[in-house]
């Protein structure tokens, strides 16, 4: 068992954590408000620090879930943040869906400090943090995955590398890329079956199980139905990350019509109220265009 820190307790990195303890590692965690550090004890054991820098000394690897691009240098950069702390040759694995460019920058500040950087974004949802089953995609050297991955699958039911520095922020985009062509997809053909008059239960019992099935139907169309949005991943996120897909797609030149489309329908949801609805709120957009 390693000893270990984990940075950044919110709904994905609190129960992550959970798992690497009770897998027996030794956890040392830090969050920016320290009563949830200490709760997290309270209920998990380990120990809390005061500063990334601190929870980081000492450990075999540091872990990180955190918000976006400067949360993530705020915890990693500077004289408390991690690197500050970590021994050379030791593990910092981000959770964190950042950009590429960051991942890459703190890469390079990782290797001048003699510590190895594996971006590993996460796909799952809060549900997925909570079963131990999220998929994690891997970027970074070969050997500091290799080590890493040991440790990941304390929360993972699918971890793998896809290449070098940078690989797994890559995939997270297309991830989300593909997560927001289903969802608006879901969205008008339930949208469409109730102006059709149609029960759509029975709608989804049918093609669910077809070419159309998709985890979002089958994990979402229920909700949807009923018009609850309290589950998953909120809306302010989603745009966080599509923002970070545009911008890269201009980066590399790529064509993505569809997702800047949609990422102007997760606008128009937030104009609504649901910044904090999860992303199949899609829906609601279309049941607020019709005055439902």
């Amino acid at each position: 068992m390693a000893k270990l820190a984990f940075l950044g307790l919110g709904v994905m990195g609190y129960p992550m954590a959970g798992h690497l303890a009770a897998a027996g590692h030794e956890v040392t965690v830090y969050n920016r408000t320290l009563a949830k550090a200490e709760a997290w004890v309270a209920k998990h054991g380990g120990a809390a620090a005061a500063t990334p820098r601190a929870a980081a000394a000492g450990a075999e690897f540091v872990m990180a879930c955190v918000g976006n691009d400067d949360d993530l240098r705020s915890i990693c950069l500077g004289e408390d943040g991690a690197f500050a702390g970590m021994a050379a040759g030791t593990v910092f694995v981000d959770h964190t869906t950042v950009s590429a460019a960051v991942t890459r920058e703190l890469f390079a500040a990782a290797n001048a400090a003699q510590v190895s950087f594996v971006d590993a974004p996460v796909s799952g949802g809060q549900a997925g943090a909570e079963n131990g089953q999220l998929v994690v995609m891997c970027g970074g050297d070969q050997g500091a995955y290799d080590r890493a991955a040991p440790v990941i699958d304390s929360y993972a039911k699918l971890c793998k590398r896809l290449g070098e520095s940078g690989s797994g922020q890559l995939t997270k985009m297309v991830n989300q890329i593909c997560i927001a062509g289903l969802v608006q997809g879901l969205s008008e053909g339930l949208h469409f079956a109730e102006k059709a008059g149609l029960d759509g239960r029975a709608v989804i019992e049918v093609i669910g199980g077809g070419a159309a099935g998709s985890w979002q139907m089958i994990n979402r169309y229920e909700t949807m139905l009923d018009d609850h949005f309290e589950h998953g991943f909120a809306v302010d996120w989603m745009r966080k990350d599509l923002g970070i897909c545009l911008d890269t797609a201009d980066e590399n030149g790529a064509s993505l019509p569809v997702t800047a489309l949609i990422d102007q329908f997760y606008k128009d949801v937030q104009k609504i109220g649901g910044g904090r609805w999860d992303t199949s709120s899609l829906i609601k957009r279309l049941r607020a265009l019709d005055g439902a």
